[in-house]
């Protein structure tokens, strides 16, 4: 397992745990994001990524990207 931020472009993952607090978990689950879901990473840019969630395009942090573990 690794953060999400630490992947490579490109590639399609699936989510094995998302951590942080409750408050950080809900609103991570309102953009899509739940474990055994799929994730790709469009691009990087200065560690903030855009991902491509359920046919959605979501912009995340460096931050929250940590909390996502693939």
């Amino acid at each position: 397992m690794l953060p999400l931020n630490m992947a490579d472009v490109g590639q399609t993952l699936v989510i094995k745990k998302i951590g942080g607090t409750v408050e950080v978990k809900k609103h991570l689950e309102d953009l899509g994001f739940y474990v055994g879901g799929d994730v790709c990473i469009v691009s990087s840019l200065g560690g903030n990524l855009i991902l491509k969630v359920k046919e959605a395009r979501v912009a995340l942090s460096e931050q929250l990207a940590q909390k996502i573990m693939v």
